[in-house]
């Protein structure tokens, strides 16, 4: 009997042995875990605008913002503290973020000023003493949401949002993701700088209860200034929360891939993977021209089908000759192979480089309308497509080139 429980306990040992490599390996390939919070909600408006609720261009943004991640990375869990128009309560969002362990913590916000004062560009805050009255405020403002909370002095243990006095406990906090929080943040500006050509307000700190109670990296994103009318009309365009999601998914991204590399020595994350241009997605290259009768269809050269690559336009003998129409299905920060995954088996691909990004295209005709048949062909495969246009060799506005079109076509 001994020599059975013996020989049990030896099986024991070396089936554990065999195991647990791949137990550990499963816990090291857990999912990169990212809460949205996107700020207000419900009976809290957020500020107002003439014309919009800051709430509703929170939830807007966060909700691109979440599906551009889902799309991507099929390696992150995206959770959102609120994904329809409801109230959650301050530390019930770093509870929701806390209980997931989730990796990243981004609060999504729209500014304003008092006063009928005006101001413009995106900023991106982190935890910390305000080191200005102009910080205090903000930090004032976005805690003011404690005050719908009918417990909050018991709940936030007396703290008063517009008390500057309340605001000195964050001077002795010990914040030990302060600098990867920074670094997200910084890279979340470069982008609203670069990308998404906006005024950039720069990285600050001020005292956020929402990123008090964060226990990781945490930032908070103030999208533009409501309070301007000109910022509120593009927060409240299409145009400008693609563009603003997108923006924050690329940090998300470059974050993502570095600290990857530097656990674990390398990153399948690539940077960026399928991300369109939201600023040309909008205008009226959707709609078909009518055809001109009896007149034959100009087709365009073997050339303006294989345009030739150039680091400022793809240029070919027909395009210097006139307007190519082109399909752009997809960007990318380094040339791809002929069969990579991401070209979804496309043919007769190519890409010009523009801003260091190499952009590529799909069809390429002096006939508008054959491509737009062309971009109708691939939609399920590249929904985000849409049509460029170039004449001479160098890109130009979508609209002007098909105006130029409709002009050429009349003659």
């Amino acid at each position: 009997m001994k020599l059975y429980r013996g020989y049990i306990l030896y099986m024991s040992i070396c089936l554990g042995m065999l195991i647990s490599p791949f137990c550990c390996g499963s816990a090291e390939a857990k999912d990169f875990v990212v809460v949205i919070d996107p700020g207000h909600g419900g009976h809290d408006p957020g500020a107002v605008g003439k014309i919009s609720k800051e709430k509703n261009i929170n939830l807007n943004v966060a909700l691109k913002l979440g599906k551009q991640i889902k799309k991507n990375c099929p390696d992150v869990k995206v959770i959102y503290t609120r994904d329809r128009d409801i109230f959650i309560p301050l530390d019930r969002r770093a509870e929701i973020a806390n209980n997931a362990k989730a990796d990243l913590f981004i609060s999504i916000h729209t500014n304003a000023l008092a006063k009928n004062r005006t101001a413009k560009g995106a900023s991106t805050w982190t935890l910390g003493l305000a080191k200005s009255d102009a910080n205090l405020e903000v930090a004032k403002r976005e805690n003011a949401v404690i005050l719908y909370e009918s417990d909050y002095k018991t709940r936030y243990a007396g703290f008063n949002p517009n008390s500057a006095e309340s605001y000195i406990i964050f001077e002795f906090m010990q914040d030990k993701y302060m600098s990867q929080s920074v670094h997200l943040a910084s890279l979340v500006q470069k982008h609203f700088r670069q990308t998404c050509k906006r005024t950039d307000r720069g990285v600050h700190q001020a005292g956020f209860l929402v990123l008090k109670a964060s226990a990781m990296p945490s930032i908070l994103v103030e999208l533009g200034f409501i309070s301007t009318p000109e910022e509120e009309r593009y927060l409240n365009t299409e145009t400008g929360t693609t563009t603003l999601a997108n923006g924050i998914f690329r940090a998300f991204l470059t974050y993502k891939r570095e600290q990857e590399i530097r656990l674990n020595g390398s990153s399948n994350t690539i940077l960026p993977e399928d991300v369109p241009e939201p600023a040309q997605t909008e205008g009226s290259a959707t709609t078909a021209i009518p055809e001109k009768r009896n007149a034959p269809q100009a087709e365009s050269s073997q050339a303006a089908q294989r345009p030739q690559r150039s680091e400022n336009a793809a240029v070919s003998q027909t395009e210097q000759s006139g307007i190519v129409f082109k399909i752009q299905i997809l960007t990318s920060s380094r040339p791809l192979a002929k069969n990579d995954k991401r070209l979804k088996g496309l043919k007769n691909v190519d890409y010009y480089k523009e801003g260091g990004i190499y952009k590529y295209t799909y069809s390429a005709s002096p006939d508008y309308n054959k491509v737009l048949r062309s971009k109708r062909s691939i939609t399920d495969k590249f929904k985000d497509a849409f049509i460029i246009a170039f004449k001479n060799g160098e890109k130009i506005n979508i609209n002007t080139a098909i105006n130029e079109f409709k002009k050429n076509r009349n003659k």
